[in-house]
């Protein structure tokens, strides 16, 4: 990669060394060109106006991400966020009483609390899958757990708070084998991770714009496989989704924008299809490539460090580098880096309940690195911490 270059397009590289790309990633030139010039656009001419003059670029955004992930274009929704793209496709499964739930030690707490809130309508049982001896999803005790009542396997490919990349793939054959609904949320590995829906084997995929993609807040996408579609019913409709055939009857669209609304941001989708594009023509195995040889940099550095204990898990590990300092809160560390210009978060119990308490930890900081990282930048951001 022609870092030099791709740093130039990317202005904000100017102002701070950003490692909150698990967050919101910094985006280059063409995303935020995009939006700005379509939202000058509307303001001159209309919003309807400006929508139906870029109606074949809108247009476009499907078969652009389709294509990033190896799916088709009628199998993608364009949502509002990775929330709501996978609050769509969960309520949108039939669960009976007696259906069970298998998901993760490493689940995300937006998920898992919307499990909770469905055992408050449906009596269903929800069993976490045991982690291997590397501290990822364990594939042979998934094997054991399955069995007829088991109506969905639920799953974050990669988590928020542990370098972890879970293997998504492997459970994909499990959950094809027993003919199970499989949903994968991949918030953080879509711009990231070469994420190939066919080799993953999920029904239902979620995602974002605003991590590793480069796009912008506010932008989502949910990928349905086409032949899980007739299983599933979305929550809600509009006349988006659904057409109003007679006073009593209406038909629902046949492909997985059934899962949208008709209200959007336009100037937001095209952001994100110029994003999708841009890591696209960079290529996903370069860019994953990248990441993860920083990650491990930044891993080395600190572990160099005698206060500095990584806390990172998985037989592979992603561009998510988590530590705790001895004697100091996850919130002073960031407060010190932000002084410096410095990017980094911090992850809590909240986020991740049962991997942070199996591991008895409160919190960590979370330094998340993208590939217009430099290995100066990981330096200065040590250096920082623990001058020499």
């Amino acid at each position: 990669m022609n870092i030099d270059g791709l740093r130039n397009a990317t202005p904000g590289t100017n102002d701070v060394n950003h490692f909150n790309n698990a967050g919101a990633s910094l985006p280059p030139h063409i995303v935020t060109d995009t939006i700005i010039n379509y939202l000058k656009e509307e303001a001159r001419f209309g919003g309807y106006e400006t929508a139906s003059r870029h109606r074949q670029s809108i247009e476009d955004t499907y078969s652009t991400i389709a294509q990033f992930i190896n799916a088709e274009a009628n199998e993608i929704a364009l949502l509002e966020n990775a929330t709501a793209a996978w609050n769509m496709a969960f309520f949108s499964i039939g669960f009976d009483d007696g259906d069970r739930i298998l998901t993760s030690m490493a689940e995300y707490a937006s998920n898992f609390i919307n499990y909770l809130k469905l055992r408050e309508q449906v009596d269903v049982q929800i069993d976490v899958i045991p982690n291997d001896q590397y501290g990822q999803t364990s594939v042979s005790a998934l094997r054991e757990m399955m069995g007829p009542r088991v109506k969905l396997i639920s799953i974050t490919h990669i988590p928020t708070n542990s370098g972890l990349v879970n293997p998504v793939e492997a459970i994909g054959k499990i959950a094809t084998e027993h003919n199970c609904l499989y949903l994968v949320d991949g918030c953080q590995s879509v711009g990231q991770y070469p994420v190939d829906v066919e080799k993953i084997g999920c029904d239902m995929l979620s995602a974002t714009g605003r991590k590793y993609l480069r796009g912008p807040r506010g932008t989502g996408f949910l990928y349905i496989n086409s032949d899980a579609l007739p299983q599933l019913n979305p929550p809600f409709l509009d006349l988006h989704a659904a057409e109003w055939t007679g006073q009593e009857t209406y038909k629902m669209r046949d492909d997985a924008r059934q899962f949208e609304n008709w209200e959007a941001n336009y100037a937001a989708i095209l952001g994100l299809k110029e994003a999708v594009h841009y890591a696209d023509d960079l290529g996903i195995t370069n860019i994953w490539k990248r990441i993860t040889k920083l990650a491990e940099k930044l891993r080395e550095k600190l572990s160099a460090v005698p206060a500095v204990t990584v806390q990172d898990i998985g037989q592979n590990r992603c561009g998510i580098v988590t530590f705790t300092v001895d004697g100091y809160a996850a919130n002073d560390i960031k407060g010190t880096l932000s002084e410096k210009n410095i990017n980094v978060s911090t992850s809590s119990q909240n986020s991740t309940l049962l991997d942070m308490q199996q591991r008895n930890l409160k919190e960590v900081i979370r330094a998340s690195v993208h590939y217009y990282n430099t290995e100066e930048e990981l330096g200065k951001m040590v250096n920082v911490l623990f001058p020499k």
